[in-house]
């Protein structure tokens, strides 16, 4: 018999956390990195350099990858021979042990778990509770793999519960567009097929927590029909053009995961989950000699990415900007921000909603006049920081509330000429950008610790007791964005998948 300790299965899982929020996964890198090589779509190459220059600066910094730093999920697989010196359920420990992580004074990771999800929807401060599945399994050892998934993929994830002789694969073609970029590609996808419902969607979580290693696949060639699914899949994907970001490109999955298992006869359940940019997992086992640490990575492991040349980007400084330099903007251009931007999510905006719908005033200092907004709920600042990791969150969440903010005052908006975030807008926020000739910008999803960089000054404007989720006025200088959709309305994540969608046709 195996004796596990309290305190050793605490401790290992609040290590594994701190791990996995500044660390990617080799294999990962490797992967990113092989994309970043072959990759020709010039925008869609530059945000993969970002998210690989900012996995280094996170390597180094020992600072989160992206800014959510996630929902905990932890796969407990307990030998049979194991007995537990604890007076905590495996569900109590593991929350401990994020509860320690998400508050740990060096590296604070960002709480974004709310209570009561029917409302009223109130952040439980610490990332508690976690989801915790438990399996036993013959020996002596306990195995746990830990992972923190963001919103912006997690939100993404798919079910169908298909006709036994349906296709797979067309179904996973039809659906992965209609996901948009809000999953930070490239990243992988994980399928799980068979069981029932709850299993086909467990299996695929886990399904990504396996290593990169389809190009191994492709090397040797496939045995079985799941290994062919995942290269048909992996193929037939890319060949979509999507690309990072949603730009359109040649690399929109680094690996295609897929975990099986019977089911019954009538039935043929499919869950996708995709896995973002900001890939964050890890392995350990406990035997019952003490807690388990991750070694660390040797900073080698990370690919140096030279940056761009600043002089071939337009400098932009928004304290002085008027409406015909937005209007000269085309979908695609890579922009330099400086100056001072204004913040505002979720929370925020219903807030702002709610105000106007009651006749009440905006807080002192809010103003949305001829400014521009960052959809963005920042990591805590430590150190000499300004700001912790600060990267755009999913635009589309936003988009209800677009023509509140982009109406002119006189006819009771907010009269906002621009908004920054990530990944594209729905057709109704693109019928506003258009009516109101703005401009909508696109920031690197899994670029968090390299866009905090920019902000050089920063303060909280309204709604403080939000959290993350307040108001606050960054000052910045030198903040790289894209130009995603024009003054006219004309979307790059709509024209830029279309382009080398054709490309990669021609070439093949």
């Amino acid at each position: 018999m195996t004796l596990i300790k309290k305190q050793d299965f605490i401790d290992s899982v609040e290590g594994a956390l701190q791990y996995i929020s500044y660390y990617h996964p080799k294999d990962f890198i490797d992967a990113l990195y092989g994309a970043y090589k072959k990759e020709e779509n010039p925008a869609a190459k530059d945000a993969i350099g970002q998210i690989l220059t900012n996995s280094r600066m996170c390597a180094e910094g020992k600072r989160p990858v992206c800014q959510d730093t996630g929902i905990v999920t932890s796969f407990v697989k307990i030998g049979m021979g194991v007995q537990w010196d604890s007076d905590m359920t495996v569900q109590e420990m593991v929350d401990e042990g994020v509860r320690r992580a998400y508050n740990n004074a060096d590296n604070p990771l960002r709480a974004s778990i709310v209570a009561n999800p029917v409302g009223p929807r109130v952040n439980t401060k610490d990332n508690t509770p976690s989801v915790v599945h438990v399996e036993m399994v013959p020996g002596n050892k306990l195995d746990i793999t830990v992972a923190a998934k963001g919103g912006g993929s997690e939100n993404k994830s798919k079910f169908v519960m298909l006709n036994p002789n349906d296709s797979i694969v067309d179904w996973v073609l039809k659906t992965v567009p209609t996901m948009g970029a809000g999953w930070c590609p490239p990243g992988m996808l994980g399928l799980g097929i068979g069981g029932t419902a709850e299993k086909a969607m467990v299996m695929a979580k886990e399904s990504l927590m396996d290593p990169v290693d389809i190009h191994e696949l492709e090397e040797k060639g496939a045995d079985t029909p799941v290994e062919k699914l995942r290269l048909e899949i992996m193929e037939k994907v890319n060949n979509l053009g999507i690309g990072a970001q949603g730009l359109g490109g040649l690399t929109t999955v680094l690996d295609i995961k897929i975990k099986d298992c019977p089911t019954h006869a009538a039935s043929l359940p499919v869950a996708m989950i995709p896995n973002c940019a900001a890939t964050r997992h890890a392995h350990f086992s406990l035997d019952g000699s003490g807690p388990k640490f991750i070694e660390a990575p040797s900073l080698s492991d990370w690919p140096v990415i030279e940056s761009s040349n600043n002089a071939n980007l337009k400098q932009v400084n928004l304290d002085n900007i008027s409406q015909q330099e937005i209007a000269s903007w085309q979908p695609g251009d890579s922009l330099l921000l400086s100056g001072k931007i204004l913040t505002g999510r979720d929370a925020a905006h219903k807030r702002i909603q709610d105000l106007v719908d009651r006749g009440k005033p905006l807080p002192d200092g809010v103003d949305f006049e001829g400014r521009f907004i960052y959809y963005v709920g920042p990591v805590d600042p430590v150190r000499d920081e300004v700001v912790g990791p600060a990267g755009p969150t999913t635009s589309t969440r936003m988009d209800k509330y677009s023509e509140l903010m982009l109406a002119d005052k006189k006819d009771g908006g907010m009269g906002l000429m621009g908004m920054i975030g990530k990944s594209e807008r729905g057709d109704i926020a693109l019928a506003s950008i258009k009516k109101h000739k703005a401009i909508y910008l696109m920031a690197v999803g899994g670029a968090a610790y390299l866009v905090s960089k920019a902000i050089k000054e920063s303060r909280v404007v309204a709604f403080e007791e939000l959290g993350m989720e307040a108001i606050y006025e960054f000052t910045v200088k030198d903040m790289p964005v894209t130009v995603a959709v024009d003054t006219t309305g004309d979307s790059v994540h709509k024209t830029g998948p279309a382009i080398w969608k054709l490309k990669i046709q021609e070439k093949s």
